[in-house]
Order: structure tokens, then sequence, then C-alpha cells
């Protein structure tokens, strides 16, 4: 059996016949882990296996792990600090910048790759106009370049790991208020003001490899009236047709608001994946979930295995053991702990 479009979450820190029975579904492709499945290293590593030993070829095993307030794992794992951090040192200093952030993405990956999970959904390629909570200091930056090239570094460190790497919210979540989780953003920019500045880092990234993106669950009335994640115009004629962009699409999780725009949630999974996803996400509503398998009707494209195949960790993944009796690991992490008080003494200079 190949794997299927969708991804789905499970319920707690071990497997359930609910959860191992939904896996087992054809349409099923992918898990996505939150905190709630985590209590320990050793834990975490029992879980991968476990939902890799319920399907051949294992399903994908994915989460949110960008540092800062978005990292799913902590007791046991590095505290990765928010993006942010990186960018106050690259206003002063772009090469220790670059350099940090390389180490950070190392750290990551190899962390998440010891205990068995395949990619996090990083980096945030939002561009940081001072306006969305929701995005914060998760964003690198508010300038688009330096977010390109700290995410080059990003993505350098954690390929060293063997991850691949997912850009997001295309085309941009930084200029509006609204949270996607709990409302319908709209950014009534024009399409010329997103391209010159939010697009930037996605293109950029694009260019350096970025291996897959999501895009956001908001709507740009001047370009289409359907969110960019529902969009063929974002999707297929913008990033694939203009950027070039050949690697996989996620959409964002369809149980958020920002998605109820495109019906049910059959309707927005079979919207997504019209519009050119080659993965849908449903998280946090295991009725959802049952309803979608029971009513999705759709034929993966070999494109879309092909980019999946392509979101497998790669290379042989270091044990923890191993990691810690490496030298280069050690100093990573010293330089990882230090990036908040780096930024802090730049900013006092």
């Amino acid at each position: 059996m190949g794997i299927g479009p969708v991804m789905l979450d499970v319920a707690g820190k071990t497997l359930t016949a609910e959860d191992e029975a939904r896996l087992r579904h054809p349409l099923v492709g992918g898990v996505i882990l939150f905190a709630r499945n985590y209590e320990s290293p050793r834990q975490l590593a029992e879980l991968t296996a476990a939902i890799r030993a319920v399907r051949t070829p294992p399903l994908l095993i994915a989460v949110d792990h960008e540092g800062g307030r978005v990292q799913r794992f902590r007791d046991g794992f590095t505290r990765i600090p928010p993006m942010r951090e990186l960018g106050k040192i690259w206003d002063a200093h772009p090469k220790k910048a670059r350099h940090l952030a390389e180490q950070a993405g190392w750290v990551l990956a190899s962390e998440l790759r010891a205990h068995g999970v395949d990619f996090s959904f990083t980096p945030v390629l939002d561009v940081d106009y001072g306006a969305s909570s929701v995005i914060g200091d998760r964003a690198f930056h508010s300038d688009p370049q330096a977010i390109a090239e700290l995410a080059h570094s990003l993505l350098q460190g954690m390929k060293k790991a063997g991850m691949a790497t997912v850009g997001k919210h295309f085309p941009g979540h930084g200029f509006v208020k609204a949270d996607s989780h709990l409302e319908i953003p709209v950014d009534e920019r024009d399409y010329a003001d997103i391209e010159l500045c939010d697009l930037v880092p996605f293109r950029q990234m694009v260019h350096y490899g970025l291996a897959a993106v999501m895009p956001a669950h908001v709507i740009y009335p001047k370009v289409d009236a359907k969110p960019a994640g529902f969009s063929r115009r974002w999707l297929k004629d913008i990033l694939r047709g203009e950027l070039g962009f050949e690697g996989c699409i996620f959409s964002d999780d369809l149980s958020m608001e920002g998605a109820t725009v495109a019906g049910g949630i059959v309707q927005r999974a079979e919207a997504a994946l019209q519009a050119g996803a080659d993965m849908v996400l449903v998280c946090n509503k295991p009725q959802s979930a049952d309803e979608l398998l029971a009513g999705l009707k759709w034929e993966m494209p070999a494109t879309s295995k092909a980019r999946l195949a392509h979101m497998r960790g790669h290379g042989h993944a270091q044990t923890m053991v191993q990691l810690h009796e490496s030298g280069d690991y050690i100093k990573a992490l010293h330089e990882v702990a230090g990036i908040g008080s780096v930024s802090g003494e730049l900013s006092l200079v």
C-alpha cells in the first residue's frame, strides 16, 4: 500500500486502537505530532517506531518544531530560540547570524531525526510587519533579504542532519493582524506589493532547494477570492509557474477557522488538493478526520507520491548517544544556548 494524501494526528503518547485503524486507511500518508504526544525522549522514540510499524512503506512523521513558543518537544530536547533572536544578531553581525542559524538547524533536525521524526514544518518565511501576533517572533526579520539568508543557513544545517525544510506561510502571513486559527484573515494589498516583499524569501528559498511549502489560510482578494491554500492561482500559477517550485505542498490545518470558507472537511480537502496541494492536514478533530476518510475520493498523482517520498528523513540518523559523543554537536549546543544572550549583548553595544 502506498501512502495517501492525508496527514492526521494521534490521541496521546501511545497509539490507541482507533489511531491504528485511522493510520491504516489508504488515504492516510502521514502523522503530525503535538506536545500532548510527548513525555520523554524514550517514549517519543517508541511512539514513532509504533507509527512506522503500522504501514509499509511507513507513514511520514512530522512536527511543528520551529523554536521559541512553537517547539512541541522540550524536556530532553535543546531549547531552540525564536528565530527573531537570529534576526537581531543579523543586524550587527550577518556572518555570525548565518553561522548560528546553521547550527540551530542542525541541532533541531538531528535531535528530531534521532527520535524517528522525518521533518519539521519550518522555517517561517513570513515578513515581520509588527502586525501579526500569531507570527510575531517566529519571523526572522522585517527585511525579506535577511529572512532569505537566515532561512538558507537554517536549511543547510537541517540538510546536514538529513531533514527536509518546509517554508511557511506562502505567500506571507505577516501583514495581516487576524489569526487564521480563529478568523479568516484578509490581506488587501496588490500583488505587486506582495511580490516585492513577501515573495522574496520564498523565491530565494526555492532557488536554494526548499523541499516543501505550506500556504497561508489568508485571502488576498486582489489576486484571488480564495485563501492561498485553496487557490490554483497562488499554488499552480505563481508558486509552481512563476517561482518554479517543484517540491511538496502541504495544506495548513484544515480544521482552522481560516479554512472554513471552503465548506465542510471533505470539500476543504478536495479544494486544497485540486488547487495543487500534495497532502492535506487535519488536526485535533478526530470526528472530522473520520468524516474525511469516509468521504474523500482522490487518486494520488505520481508526482505527489514522488514529492512526498523526498520528505522522508534521509541518510543515517545519529542516535542521541552518538550525538553526545560528537564534539561538533557539543559545540553547536553551546552556541545555540547562547543565541539569546548574543542578541542581548549586541543590543547594548
